[in-house]
């Protein structure tokens, strides 16, 4: 019998993607809406930005720009998130960074499943903000025991896709008619349910406790709540959603407009109200689903996020209670501290850039011994910051909040619990600073290496 041949997980993330967003925009249709949108902004912003377009040429981004998504669920038990992360790993996404989201009153601690070697982003970048209910938050020990009765009664998984990733993990992959059987049930545990598993009752006590608490407990699954795709101009898709029957959210998360885009910078269309079929037939609404939409920039070093934070925090409390014009400009002014070049961010250790031999330089030997500042300015070596892959917690908290509500409760603060975390995914999560370092420092290697000689 013939050797079955196997995917790369590089592959089924692919398949896998592609099916997620034909999936959600039969499920919500202003998400198709959106995707056009932003297509169309992207591509006026490329034509207009002829500068962008080679920047993202140059570091072989053009081609991902338009498959780039990512999206975000919500599970309630560590038995759920240990499944995920198998589930996950059929796909090659891995778990990067902790997110306590407790610090802006909101019951959940997260990761990122993504992919993490450079070819790998480069073939799909698609990532799944992951975030786990804290049961242990909540107060009342009648409601948080009702909601733990109700979490330890559901499945989110076929039985299929379990024995599927049983199989990948024994086989160590998957042949291309097992992956569109894979993907066919995994996206079973994503789909929307318009049927709550509890009464009106229930709904209410959760509801009432935290928004998102009843969204986590009440249905079959953690259905996708949203899909992101990557914008290049965020500023003027925002400013275009009413024109296209969008209702955004107030204020863009995140980092001001730059010459240097920095970091992540995220808002949404506000969450749909849905009609919901409660036990006992009762019929009620929930909000939960939205349109996000994400603007990348360069990630930055420890250095750079300790002032991206200190000025992020000044900004917020100048801004509160402004609408987004108000908000932007009281950002920009605060945001001034922070130098809006590239090469002001390298010379400082601000940012993460992966270095390259200009055409110059690839004619070039002999120059290993010398400075990599030297290399540069003799125009053999080309330094270009390196894209941000992850998240920012206060961002994730804003879009959480204004689509649940806005609701916080401040009890949760300070609960920061990263141990508890990564014994409930079964594996300790990878550092997504070290990620940016280590490609950095490897970038540097392999250009002193071509210049040996």
């Amino acid at each position: 019998m013939p050797e079955k041949t196997l995917l790369s997980t590089d592959d089924v993330r692919d398949r896998f993607s592609k099916a997620m967003s034909a999936m959600y925009q039969a499920e919500v249709p202003q998400y198709g809406t959106l995707l056009e949108l932003v297509e169309r902004v992207n591509q006026e912003t490329l034509t207009q930005q002829p500068e962008l377009h080679r920047r993202l040429e140059a570091l072989s981004e053009l081609a991902r720009i338009s498959v780039e998504r990512h999206g975000a669920i919500r599970v309630g038990t560590a038995d759920e998130l240990f499944m995920l992360r198998r589930l996950f790993a059929v796909m090659g996404m891995y778990p990067v960074g902790y997110y306590d989201l407790s610090e802006a009153g909101v019951p959940v601690h997260s990761t990122a499943f993504r992919p993490i070697k450079d070819d790998a982003l480069s073939k799909n970048p698609f990532r799944i903000f992951t975030s786990l209910l804290r049961l242990e938050l909540i107060e009342n020990e009648a409601l948080r025991q009702r909601a733990e009765t109700i979490l330890a009664a559901r499945d989110i998984f076929t039985p299929k896709v379990r024995k599927l990733i049983e199989r990948h993990e024994s086989q160590r992959g998957l042949s291309s008619e097992e992956t569109d059987q894979f993907v066919k049930e995994a996206l079973e545990t994503f789909r929307w349910h318009q049927e709550a598993t509890v009464d009106l009752d229930t709904y209410h006590a959760l509801y009432n406790e935290h928004r998102l608490i009843a969204d986590v407990v009440c249905f079959r699954g953690p259905h996708i709540n949203h899909l992101t795709p990557r914008t290049l101009d965020i500023d003027e898709v925002q400013r275009r959603m009413p024109g296209v029957g969008m209702n955004p959210k107030a204020v863009i998360e995140g980092p001001p407009r730059r010459e240097c885009p920095i970091l992540l910078r995220q808002t949404s269309f506000n969450a749909l109200e849905e009609s919901i079929r409660f036990a006992g037939n009762a019929q009620s609404t929930h909000t939960a689903r939205f349109g996000e939409i994400e603007q990348r920039g360069m990630a930055l070093t420890p250095k750079g996020r300790a002032l991206y934070d200190q000025l992020l925090n000044e900004g917020r409390k100048q801004a509160t209670g402004l609408d987004n014009d108000g908000h932007q400009t009281v950002m920009n002014k605060v945001f001034a501290a922070f130098p809006d070049s590239d090469e002001a961010m390298r010379r400082e250790g601000l940012a993460y850039f992966h270095y390259h031999l200009t055409e110059i330089g690839q004619t070039a030997k002999g120059s290993a011994d010398k400075e990599m500042e030297d290399l540069i300015a003799q125009e053999l070596v080309e330094a270009q910051p390196i894209t941000y892959e992850d998240f920012l917690p206060v961002s994730a908290a804003g879009i959480f909040q204004s689509n649940l509500g806005g609701k916080k409760n401040e009890a949760y603060a300070g609960s920061a619990n990263r141990v508890a975390f990564e014994d409930s995914l079964g594996v300790r999560i990878t550092d997504e600073l070290s990620l940016y370092a280590e490609r950095e420092n490897a970038s540097k290697a392999k250009v002193l290496a071509s210049l040996q000689g």
